[in-house]
């Protein structure tokens, strides 16, 4: 018999096309990927992995294989899940997986009310824009941006939607002056950040396409902290959301420009279904549902935070605060200009 350890190996390299990338994936080294895949073609006595286009793609009973491995993934979580829908105690970890912005500066403050009335209840946070896979329990709950996901198994609530404006630092817009128009964005530098599968976070016309690109890009970064920074310090104009506490200084040093351009987001809360029956998972759940209906404000327009009194970072004070009176046009991903 077969490793059974050894075929997710097999799994990563058919997703990666590498064994590099899937030593990446998996925390292994090249070399031991390599050998793993050698042991399973040597038991079943036929290659499972052929080059194609400089990648490793699965021969056809390779193929055969990965559809197996993917049920027998499928069989392992959902014991795990069943595991965990049994538990109804209010205590013990949490998994939470959330973007840089709300998941480094909103989330701590709020859970932090949270724990006053859970304290057993432990957070464990994944910041990032990986898509952290519900079903194999990479995480429990999950924040995502425009969409719950296409798995039939989750279950999303979409919890507010959130304006972005374009920003730029007092010391840029001394040395450059401010854009009196959209067509005026190809005089000036741009800050952007590739975010979720190659996505830039800049605004979007109605085809999801980036619309009214800056002249030159400065700085591109895969970080919103970088992005944020690069900002901050001078380097162009980008695409930042109005509420507060993503971006060093800019109560001050950030300055909205076109204040009459917005674009909307929606934000969702994501569960599996059968961690919804989790009483840990579901209190964190129904406790964030209910804390963003609270801040619903806050995302749409910016000002200040409904939980601006628990910790510093919520409010930007309104300085750059959205106009409550804009109507912004329906839809995720539908630039708005204000008459």
């Amino acid at each position: 018999m077969s490793n059974w350890s050894d075929y997710p190996i097999l799994l990563a390299v058919a997703e990666t096309g590498s064994l590099t990338a899937a030593g990446r994936k998996l925390s292994m080294s090249q070399p031991t990927v390599g050998r793993r895949i050698r042991a399973l073609e040597d038991h079943f006595g036929t290659p499972l992995l052929k080059k194609e286009n400089g990648e490793l793609v699965p021969t056809s009973f390779g193929h055969s294989m990965l559809d197996h491995i993917r049920r027998m993934q499928d069989e392992a979580s959902a014991i795990d899940r069943s595991s965990a829908t049994l538990e109804d105690s209010l205590a013990g970890v949490v998994r939470l997986s959330a973007t840089e912005g709300i998941g480094t500066a909103w989330l701590p403050a709020v859970l932090q009310t949270f724990r006053a009335s859970h304290p057993d209840i432990l957070i464990d946070m994944g910041v990032g824009f990986k898509n952290y896979n519900l079903a194999q329990r990479e995480a429990d709950i999950a924040v995502r941006w425009m969409g719950p996901g296409d798995q039939n198994s989750l279950i999303g609530r979409k919890v507010a939607t959130a304006t972005f404006g374009l920003f730029a630092s007092e010391t840029y817009l001394q040395q450059k002056g401010a854009p009196q128009s959209l067509d005026d964005l190809k005089n000036h530098d741009g800050v952007m950040a590739t975010i979720m599968d190659d996505k830039q976070l800049w605004i979007m016309d109605n085809n999801h396409q980036p619309h009214y690109l800056p002249g030159r890009v400065t700085f591109r970064t895969n970080s919103i902290w970088a992005f944020d920074e690069a900002i901050a310090n001078g380097y162009g104009i980008g695409a930042l959301p109005v509420f507060g506490g993503c971006a060093p200084g800019r109560d001050g040093n950030i300055r909205r420009v076109l204040p009459n351009v917005s674009q909307q987001e929606d934000i969702f809360l994501v569960a599996h279904e059968d961690l919804r029956r989790s009483a840990r998972i579901r209190a964190v759940f129904d406790f964030l549902v209910e804390a963003f209906a609270q801040d619903a404000a806050y995302f749409l327009n910016g000002g200040t935070s409904v939980f601006d009194n628990v910790a510093s970072g919520l409010s930007c004070g309104g300085v750059n605060a959205d106009n409550p009176d804009h109507v912004h046009a329906p839809g995720p991903r539908s630039l708005d200009v204000a008459e």
